[in-house]
């Protein structure tokens, strides 16, 4: 590994032993081995600081940091604060990549000299394995060309999370982003939405790359009362309308802005993701040997 990775791969940890050694080995057997892990502990009471340790003590590319409980979004934070490489990789501690993950979102960014890769994913509820995407095609896009895509599945998570894109680090530092601490719902697509806003080209590839487990909370489920959960939706629509007038002049905004606004009716529901286009794809292994499926 060089002095300066060329990834950041971050990977924020509460409570996650169950799992949480499926992930790093996906990331540790990745083709792609330029790369630094960043293993944020955020005060977790299991045994996952400690899987971490014994990770970090044989392999010298990962670091771990241990922290006080505060939640995912200060947990990535601090990570990036932390983070020496080029492009910014983010994975969920109960999910994991395929092998080539890393390398695939690397050489787009590279080849197409492009500020965020977006990559297609695999969506796990149980056994069952669904391909999930949205952009039909690979290829280079402008801001204006992503936005009108991001606009017709505005709440899919496509586009909201972090885990199926690689970043630039040197745009998130000039433009100092950070993910909203004080809120627990769509942070991850706030930080997406501000960042999309400084970049200029994108590179879709439709190759899935990562493994989704669907087995996070709605809101509802994090206990928030009903006046807050649509306090927090509106703020949240309020930042993406917002988005979009920045991104298109006031003639085009006009002419869009009842698309801007099935933001508000897709975010009625509880959840975030979308899973019109799923293609179902037969499990051939679940664990252990990451291969791909053979679709159905």
């Amino acid at each position: 590994m060089s002095i300066k990775p060329t990834v950041s791969i971050i990977v924020p940890i509460r409570n996650a032993e169950n799992y949480l050694r499926r992930c790093v080995d996906s990331i540790i057997n990745q083709e792609y081995t330029d790369f630094e892990l960043i293993l944020a502990d955020d005060g977790s009471t299991d045994s996952s600081g400690a899987i971490c340790d014994k990770y970090a003590a044989k392999d010298s590319r990962i670091r771990v940091i241990h922290k006080e409980n505060t939640g995912v979004s200060d947990t990535r934070n601090i990570a990036i604060s932390n983070a020496a490489g080029t492009y910014i990789q983010f994975i969920d501690s109960d999910d994991w990549i395929t092998p080539d993950a890393t390398g695939l979102l690397v050489c787009a960014a590279a080849e197409f000299n492009c500020d965020m890769v977006i990559a297609d994913f695999y969506r796990v509820v149980g056994e069952r394995v669904s391909h999930k995407g949205d952009i039909k095609e690979d290829g280079i896009l402008t801001r204006e060309e992503f936005a009108r895509h991001m606009m017709e599945n505005p709440a899919d998570f496509y586009y909201g999370v972090l885990w199926n894109k690689l970043f630039r680090r040197d745009l998130i530092e000039k433009y100092r982003l950070r993910m909203d601490a004080s809120i627990s719902w769509c942070e991850d697509f706030l930080f997406n939405l501000e960042y999309i806003l400084h970049a200029n080209i994108f590179y879709a590839l439709r190759i899935p790359i990562y493994y989704y487990v669907k087995t996070k909370g709605s809101l509802s489920c994090q206990g928030m009362s009903i006046s807050k959960t649509v306090k927090m939706k509106l703020m949240v629509f309020e930042y993406y309308n917002n988005f979009y007038k920045n991104v298109y002049d006031e003639e085009d905004y006009e002419k869009k802005r009842l698309q801007v606004y099935r933001f508000l009716v897709d975010a009625a529901n509880d959840g975030r993701v979308s899973h019109r286009g799923e293609k179902p794809i037969r499990r051939l292994h679940f664990g252990g040997a990451f291969r791909r499926e053979k679709r159905i």
